[in-house]
């Protein structure tokens, strides 16, 4: 077993990573989610929204937020990640307007009765990225009849914020996966000597990469470079400091040239 030398070197290398990830991302609770709720109600016109999130592990919906004077006791309830209009928007990945939701087979009037509240019109919306489907944005009876494309292009609007949310709450709870996996490149790589700090940020490192897929992959690499800037000199942090703004300021030029009208 190795010594609490190495823990120590091993837990301080994992904190500094998180601590990374935390500047890089955004603060994902389930108040965002709220407040994403919310702005549906709001933007939809309608008595209540909720937002979805899967669960891999029981590949069931869990209801994370709701608002509106018609949200109920959703918050909380799961669904089996199929059931009803949420599954099948969360499943398909498409958004759909329901004008008419007890006439509708995918709809499922257990589960409305169960929140305590059954809407007559509702919306889904699927929470996408290029990465793939995490949930879905709901909202229930629009207050002036039914609802409209227009309000389709809103709601998938307000589910991409959402989605981004969800995402950055992933990247945190990949924090037990990556003590899971340094853990056991510690075990694999030594056999209870001395704690050797080099070895363990290496270690460490190569945990931190194996966590993403696809553009998390980048986004963990920056997490180790900038974690692992500790221990470089002033002159070594203000060149990565000035590649970071040439970057930042290459980002802001193309996201103003997507802003033009042509």
């Amino acid at each position: 077993m190795r010594d609490d030398g190495a823990v120590r070197v091993l837990l301080a290398a994992v904190a500094r990573r998180l601590a990374a990830t935390d500047r890089l991302g955004i603060a994902p609770s389930d108040d965002l989610l709220t407040a994403i709720a919310a702005t549906a109600v709001t933007a939809l016109d309608a008595q209540a929204a909720s937002i979805a999130v899967h669960d891999p592990a029981t590949d069931r919906l869990v209801f994370a937020a709701a608002a509106g004077p018609a949200a109920g006791g959703v918050v909380g309830m799961t669904i089996d990640a199929a059931a009803g209009i949420a599954g099948y928007a969360f499943t398909t990945g498409q958004p759909l307007a329901i004008a008419d939701a007890a006439a509708d087979p995918r709809f499922d009037r257990s589960v409305a009765e169960a929140t305590g509240y059954v809407p007559s019109t509702l919306l889904a919306a699927p929470l996408s990225d290029d990465a793939g489907t995490v949930g879905v944005l709901e909202a229930l009876d629009h207050r002036g009849g039914s609802f409209s494309l227009r309000d389709l292009d809103v709601a998938t609007a307000i589910a991409r914020e959402a989605t981004i949310v969800v995402r950055a709450g992933r990247e945190r709870h990949d924090a037990s996966a990556l003590l899971r996996e340094a853990f056991a490149a510690l075990l694999r790589n030594g056999d209870g000597a001395a704690a050797d700090e080099t070895v363990i940020e290496e270690l460490v490192s190569e945990a931190t990469l194996n966590l993403g897929s696809g553009d998390d992959d980048a986004r963990w690499r920056l997490v180790d470079r900038i974690a692992r800037l500790r221990d470089a000199d002033p002159e070594s942090l203000e060149l990565a400091a000035d590649w970071l703004d040439a970057l930042l300021r290459r980002t802001e030029h193309r996201s103003a040239g997507g802003r033009r009208t042509p």
